[in-house]
């Protein structure tokens, strides 16, 4: 009998890693849209800006 809730208690931690794992890939995907949405949005301002720095050393 303690095997067996052993083994239950055992199978909703792996439950817990899985979505864990889910959690923190949709936590990597929004980071990595908003990073995208920065670049399209900043990105040509950024490149003139380091131009510009880059010019006047």
């Amino acid at each position: 009998m303690i095997q067996y809730l052993q083994i239950l208690l055992n199978a909703h931690r792996d439950e817990d890693r899985g979505a864990s794992a889910v959690e923190y890939g949709l936590l990597v995907a929004l980071i990595a849209v908003v990073m995208a949405v920065g670049a399209a949005l900043f990105g040509t301002e950024l490149n003139n800006l380091f131009t510009d720095v880059a010019g006047d050393i």
